[in-house]
Order: structure tokens, then sequence, then C-alpha cells
């Protein structure tokens, strides 16, 4: 089979296409941090412009990544002192906890919520499944819908092996913001950026010892 013609079967959705999307999906979370990889070389594959999956080159670096770190920390603050006390959450992440003024763990950590998480998970989820979901419905408001709900929907469902029904709650919520953003802006690196951000905090508040203090902030 020549490149051209496996170009064409990946960026289908014939056998090789579905096929080829369903390892995207499958093997993401197996190779973490390294999640990006199976979504890479379908894209390198498929000969996919990098502008299709969000990653043009934005006209700032600076104020791109700066406008995420700020949105990122902004949603974990919310999220951390408003809507997981409203779920119900526990104060303390029993999952977590191991990190509390463990520095020994913070550099893997630090890895994996960085490249695995703000790129990897970016990556797949909006920038890919965007990009694949838009091709088969479409680009129409319903359908711009539908992907959001969609992706988000999953994108907590595969977080509830992680940390059960708050971690999956907490990742919906993140994933129909980010998804809701993406379907307007088309942008991912803002993204990439406030996924990082969102997830260094939170690995920071453990490690502090501040989960009870934000988790208490607002809801006594």
């Amino acid at each position: 089979m020549t490149s051209e013609r496996l170009a064409a079967k990946l960026r289908g959705f014939g056998p090789v296409g579905v096929a080829a999307a369903l390892v995207v999906l499958a093997f993401g979370p197996i190779l973490e941090p390294f999640n990006s990889l199976p979504a890479l070389v379908w894209i390198h594959l498929s000969r996919t412009p990098w502008r299709e999956v969000g990653l043009a080159r934005p006209k700032s670096w600076v104020a791109t990544i700066a406008a995420g770190v700020l949105g990122g920390t902004a949603l974990k603050l919310f999220s951390k002192s408003v809507l997981m006390p409203l779920v119900g959450a526990p104060a303390v992440n029993p999952d977590y906890h191991y990190l509390f003024g463990n520095a020994a763990a913070l550099p893997e950590m630090m890895v994996d919520v960085i490249l695995g998480a703000g790129f990897g998970e970016e990556l797949v989820f909006r920038g890919f499944l965007f990009e694949r979901l838009g091709k088969l419905l479409g680009a129409s408001a319903a359908a711009k819908t539908a992907i959001v709900l969609a992706t988000g929907i999953l994108f907590g469902a595969v977080h509830y092996p992680l940390g059960g029904i708050f971690s999956a709650t907490q990742a919906t919520f993140v994933g129909l913001v980010y998804g809701a953003v993406f379907a307007q802006t088309g942008r991912l690196w803002p993204l990439i950026a406030a996924h990082a951000a969102f997830n260094v905090v939170a690995v920071l508040i453990i490690y502090l010892g501040w989960e009870e203090a934000f988790a208490h902030l607002i809801f006594r």
C-alpha cells in the first residue's frame, strides 16, 4: 500500500480509519506519559495538517501560555473550592494523598501531569477526537455541541478507574469546559497550557497540605 493510499484510508472511516482511531483511544492511557504517541503517529501517517488538530503556531507563545496557565489555575481553584464540595467529594483526595510532603514523588508526577495530561490528553480528547468527529458529523452548531458532550463524557469515563466517581465528575466538567473552548477557537496550545497548569496546581495543593483549606474555603 502506497503512503498516499494509507493516508487516505487513515483519514477515512472505513476499517483502517476506525481501527486507527480505536488504537489511539485504547493505547493512549496505557502509554502515559507518552500517550500522545499514537495520535502523533496517526497525524504523520495520515498527513493531517497540524492546524486541523489545533496545533497551528500561535501568534504569541508567551500570551498563549500565560492565558492558558491563568485559566487552568482558576479552573482548578474553582473545582477544588466550589465544584467538588458541592458534589460531596472528600476534602482530601485519598488516591493522591501520598504526594503530601513527598518531594521524591514530585519529578515523575510533574512529567505525568504536564506531558501526559497537559499535552497527551488534550491532543487525544480535543485535537484528535474533534478532528475525527468533526469530519464525521460536520461543523454545524448541533454537531459541535454533540462533539463537546460526547468527548466530555468520554474524558470523564476514562478517569473513573483512576479515582472513582469524584475523579470522573471533575474530569467530565473539565472536559466540557475545554471542549467548549476548543469548539469555538480550534486552538489547542492554550488548552494544553491550561490542562498542565490545572494538574500542576492540583499536585502542589496536595504536596503543600492545602487540600482542606481550599475545600473549606467557601463551604465550611
